[in-house]
């Protein structure tokens, strides 16, 4: 190491020491400040992540040691369990009939929420209220809706002589009253991503459309909605996922009855890892809709290209 022999030189390396140990001072600091979220984010996440990938391969009841048998799990899945199939057909039909009409009910309460009149402030809140209440209470709340005996629902179909069914307590119509509930409690926030991007589209272009004698219709379908793609695509992808999570209101309102007719695939998920107590099962039931959830989300980035308009 070469010395310094003249007072500039020497005090130019005590300069450079002195910064060296400040930006190490600094750093250590950041480290310092991160410190818990990153030892939260490992324990709390990626350790649960890579045990879940190693019960998957093992029949664990999560009180005796696991046994590891292989694929035995998903082999069982696919080939040996009709309630799997039901679970997931159910998801399925859930999934249509929640996505459409949230994003088709979100796009019609944001069209209404963009106009200057009074008193908008008060409906973009009852609007979006729904999606901030608990889902318990909910749950409850349109439970005793419901209620064939009791109910409002059936009280107002009295009225017009219209006798209503036992709503969640007959298989034909327990999924359609469990979907509807989602989707007057799941417009808010679709609601409020669409409202930001009505807000964002230029009026000059409203104005040289009325110019060219455009309708009110066909100022939406000509402008808004080829504007709103980005947005639309991004509800697509997120309520799709948030559909085939859906657990909550399944729990509480009708808890997979009657018959299976409700049970969706993380319910069914919920009662194989802790009302039977085979966490491996479970474990492999969320790697498997992991793996179609991030399939079926690629192929709709893929797909984008052909419908998305991006400015």
């Amino acid at each position: 190491m070469a010395v310094a022999n003249n007072p500039e030189e020497r005090s130019a390396s005590r300069f450079s020491r002195t910064v060296s140990r400040l930006r190490s001072s600094r750093d250590l600091e950041g480290w310092l400040f991160i410190a818990p979220v990153v030892v939260g984010v490992l324990g709390f996440q990626f350790f649960p992540i890579l045990v879940s990938m190693y019960a998957s391969f093992t029949q664990w009841d999560g009180l005796n040691p696991p046994e590891f048998i292989g694929l035995g799990n998903f082999v069982e899945m696919l080939t040996k369990d009709p309630l799997f199939y039901q679970t997931f057909v159910n998801t399925c039909v859930f999934t249509l009939g929640y996505v459409p009409l949230t994003i088709l009910v979100s796009f019609i309460l944001a069209l209404l929420c963009n106009r200057q009149i009074r008193g908008v402030s008060f409906f973009r809140t009852a609007f979006f209220a729904p999606f901030v209440t608990n889902v318990v209470a909910v749950g409850f709340v349109w439970f005793y809706f419901y209620s064939p005996d009791q109910g409002v629902l059936n009280g107002l179909l009295q009225t017009v002589g219209i006798e209503g069914p036992a709503w969640l307590s007959d298989s034909r119509w327990a999924m359609p009253a469990v979907i509807t509930v989602s989707v007057w409690q799941g417009v808010g926030y679709p609601m409020v991503i669409l409202l930001a991007g009505l807000q964002g589209i230029p009026e000059e272009l409203y104005e040289a459309a009325k110019i060219d004698g455009a309708r009110a219709w066909h100022r939406v379908r000509n402008v808004t909605l080829p504007l709103l793609t980005p947005h639309f695509f991004f509800l697509t992808i997120t309520q799709f996922i948030i559909s085939f999570q859906v657990f909550g209101l399944i729990y509480v309102m009708t808890e997979g009855g009657p018959n299976h007719a409700t049970s969706v695939y993380i319910y069914y998920l919920y009662e194989r890892g802790f009302a039977f107590g085979n966490l491996g099962y479970a474990s492999a039931m969320a790697w498997l809709l992991f793996v179609l959830i991030a399939a079926v989300t690629l192929v709709q980035w893929k797909l984008q290209k052909r419908w998305v308009f991006y400015e």
